[in-house]
């Protein structure tokens, strides 16, 4: 049974797994990998239980955050979690309004209502053998276990009552010589772990409390993960189990056998989340109070900077500073140096040093657009960092800390002929050894350090296409991995592009074994640019029907509608009785534009595309309650010549007044969408070819780039049997119908891939891109070959 009700007492036989970690939900994002993590929260709305197959549910519920603490983030406290199949029937049989949950095995989606119920920009899906729901009734609660759990640690090893153990903590300014303490304190100081003469690693850190002693502390563990996780100066530590020595005059630390660390953000007003690889530690109320006051008289004696890093924007040459990015790509140099490419969303203001390497040794995705490559910077990183920087993956957060921006730079490790000299350029050093706090490491997705840097980037990359949302069409990949394909690149098999891992970018040789949908106007698609859902562009016999239905429930138009004229009609048999009208706005009649935007209600299809073709914007509209609003959604709103547009149910808000249409200088569909509160539609070309080359074969996509591939705007083949035709010539010349693999031609192709989540298992998928039917570019663009076999070239 997926949904489990845990009771109090020792009659309870439901355990909660020890290993899972939670997740505070304001911290969620979908970068986050959900896997051994939970979330808890209380039941603040019950939706009902709805069927939509034989044996087959969905139910939505809301829940609430249940650590206070947590509530202080900015994000939103409260979520949606969408529940499937027999675990909705369970849930709506087994819960409550007001039981807390723990909820594990979850995957995040895009929530389309977020902007208007103005919860969690995504929602929890709860579905599959993996997912559980650990319930918590309210009936068993006592007020006291309520304070208790909301003020609880984010490490749940078992939400029932647990006696928390009681640690006595030294200041700092009492240590004597010899003694095993406890600690809570500031970090002042502090270098990331590094690897000692023997097997340990070995940290070192400074420390300071209210009593305003610095002391020094030193941590040896053979593991890293063991290590305190520290990711800036002002960060609260707590120490169990060290022991004071004296050592050169005075007092420091020096972790004894049983030690344990757990370290916190040291900025007020932050959430309080653990940072520790333990499963089992304490962690209560009086520890939080701790932490929160450390943090208050921190901020007060300046301790914490008023920035952890400095932007590329801000940095100049000769200085040493601290530098918060994401990477992109990463390259061996030579043995005692590695390349890394990163960026921050800021512009160096200083011309930067380039480092030639070769192109197969690059792990990641280069920044090809030339927008995203101004904002990269090459990173030279030296000596005992290069063993961590190998294990780096592209997408990961860092800082690195003690970078120096070297002035001048001219010759690099293993330069040769092929880099040109680039003196007066700044170039970025990672130096060896640990001086100064020298190093880098890895920021969790869920550090408040970094969140506003997520946003900064993904505004930049334009990465509006969510995954999840599109796997109905075929998995469409993130904006940022489309290149131009301005560079030289040697052509690769298929064969070999299926055993290298995404994100990559390729151009391959390769035929057109088949391609879907066969029907070509089933690859006209309607994109919202808002929620990211694609739906399919409906048939004249629908969207018939919509308007027919929307004259059943009719009645006459509230009457600031000034201008109303009543035209001529055959009405059909079945609605004898049916009016047909224009309606146009006083204020546009007014300004000499009232052709410029009319109102038709009680038009067939038929008769609105024949009206047309006389107006300019044609918007077809009913009055059921006496107020004039548009046809449901799934029909066009917008009329213009031959052409429809569509607006998506999700996202728009539609307002039609009387007014309407005074602001507007220029009638577009964009203009008009946007005074009535309608979220356009973009028309778009999605199809899946099938590709072989001899070696191999795969699927691949084509979809952002299909408009130029075509040579055709996807709003013009929604409308015009010329551009459809285009399409359709083009397929043919590609896959001629009949012909055998001999007679196709060979195309060069560029082609980009990328992971998408499907099943509970990442998988690799491909587009093609940046690629012209007819353009001049061999590199870029569809050549037939004359030879047989991309090996004969």
């Amino acid at each position: 049974m997926p949904v489990h009700v845990v009771k109090d007492g020792a009659g309870s036989n439901i355990q909660v797994p020890s290993q899972l970690q939670r997740i505070p939900i304001p911290l969620l994002s979908p970068t986050l990998d959900s896997t051994g993590k939970t979330v808890k929260g209380r039941v603040i709305h019950k939706g009902p239980l709805v069927s939509i197959g034989e044996d087959y549910y969905v139910l939505k519920t809301v829940v609430q955050e249940e650590d206070s603490q947590q509530i202080l983030s900015s994000e939103p406290s409260s979520i949606n979690v969408i529940l499937f199949g027999a675990m909705a029937k369970d849930y709506s049989e087994s819960v409550s309004h007001g039981d807390v949950l723990l909820l594990a095995g979850f995957t995040l989606a895009k929530s389309p209502t977020a902007h208007k119920d103005k919860l969690h920009a995504y929602n929890l899906q709860m579905a599959g053998d993996d997912a559980s729901v650990y319930v918590y009734p309210s009936s068993t609660l006592s007020p006291r276990a309520s304070i208790s759990k909301r003020s609880s640690p984010l490490r749940t090893e078992d939400t029932k009552a647990v006696k928390v153990a009681r640690y006595s903590y030294v200041s700092l300014s009492d240590l004597k010589p010899g003694v095993v303490v406890n600690v809570y304190a500031v970090v002042c100081f502090f270098k990331q772990p590094f690897r000692t003469k023997g097997t340990d690693y070995c940290s070192t850190l400074k420390i300071t409390d209210q009593s305003n002693n610095k002391v020094g502390c030193t941590i040896f563990s053979d593991k890293l993960e063991e290590h305190p996780k520290i990711f800036k100066i002002g960060d609260i530590i707590r120490l169990h189990r060290v022991k004071s020595q004296l050592f050169n005059g005075a007092i420091s630390l020096l972790t004894s056998h049983g030690f344990s660390v757990v370290t916190f953000d040291g900025t007020v007003g932050s959430p309080v989340v653990p940072r520790t690889c333990s499963k089992s530690f304490c962690f209560g109320e009086e520890d939080q109070h701790t932490v929160e006051a450390l943090r208050v008289w921190a901020a007060n004696e300046s301790l914490v900077p008023a920035e952890p890093s400095v932007p590329l924007s801000s940095v100049q040459p000769k200085a040493y500073f601290d530098l918060t990015c994401q990477l992109l790509a990463k390259a061996p140099v030579d043995s005692s140096c590695m390349l890394m490419k990163v960026w921050d969303g800021t512009k160096c203001a200083y011309p930067t040093l380039d480092v030639f390497v070769e192109p197969n040794t690059l792990e990641g995705s280069p920044p090809l657009s030339k927008y995203i490559e101004d904002l990269t910077v090459n990173i030279l990183v030296y000596d005992n960092h290069v063993e961590i920087a190998r294990q780096l993956k592209p997408g990961t957060y860092l800082r690195i800390y003690n970078l120096h921006a070297v002035p001048g730079a001219s010759r690099l490790p293993g330069n040769d002929s092929e880099q040109s000299d680039q003196t007066g350029h700044l170039g970025f050093h990672l130096h060896g050894g640990t001086s100064y706090g020298r190093g880098l490491c890895v920021l969790p997705d869920d550090s408040p350090d970094i969140q506003d840097l997520k946003r900064i980037l993904e505004k930049i990359s334009d990465s509006d296409v969510n995954d999840s949302s599109l796997l109905d069409v075929w998995n469409t990949p993130p904006e940022s991995i489309e290149r131009t394909c301005d560079h030289t690149m040697d052509p690769v098999t298929l064969a070999e592009v299926k055993t290298r891992g995404p994100p990559q970018v390729y151009h391959v040789k390769a035929q057109l074994m088949s391609y879907l949908p066969q029907k070509l106007y089933q690859s006209l698609k309607l994109y919202c640019h808002k929620c990211k859902s694609i739906r399919d562009v409906p048939d004249d016999g629908t969207v018939g029907g919509m308007f027919l239905e929307a004259q059943k429930d009719d009645g006459p138009c509230d009457g600031y509608w000034k201008l109303e004229l009543h035209l001529p009609r055959e009405p059909p048999s079945e609605l004898p009785s049916r009016t047909l009208t224009l309606h146009m706005s006083s204020q546009l009649v007014g300004s000499g534009k009232a052709k410029e935007l009319i109102f038709l209600k009680g038009a067939t299809l038929e008769e609105t595309c024949r009206i047309a073709s006389a107006y300019s914007n044609v918007v077809p509209v009913m009055s059921p309650q006496g107020s004039m609003t548009l046809l449901d959604l799934s029909a066009p709103f917008l009329f213009r010549g031959s052409r429809r547009y569509y607006g998506c149910k999700q996202c728009s808000n539609v307002k039609l007044r009387e007014s309407l249409g005074e602001e507007v200088e220029m009638f577009d569909e964009k203009s008009v969408a946007e005074a009535m509160g309608v979220q356009l539609l973009q028309y778009g070309l999605l199809m899946k070819l099938e590709l072989q080359d001899g070696t191999g074969s795969l699927e691949a996509l084509l979809w952002r780039d299909s408009e130029s591939f075509f040579h055709v705007s996807a709003v013009d083949a929604a409308a015009d049997q010329e551009a459809q035709d285009r399409v359709q010539d083009t397929m043919d010349r590609l896959c001629p119908p009949g012909s055998s693999m001999a007679d196709r031609p060979w195309l060069d192709l560029c082609l980009s891939s990328y992971s998408v989540e499907e099943d509970g298992q990442r998988r690799t998928c491909y587009q093609i891109c940046h690629t012209d039917a007819r353009g001049p570019n061999p590199h870029t663009h569809i050549l037939p070959h004359t030879h047989t076999t991309p090996s004969d070239t």
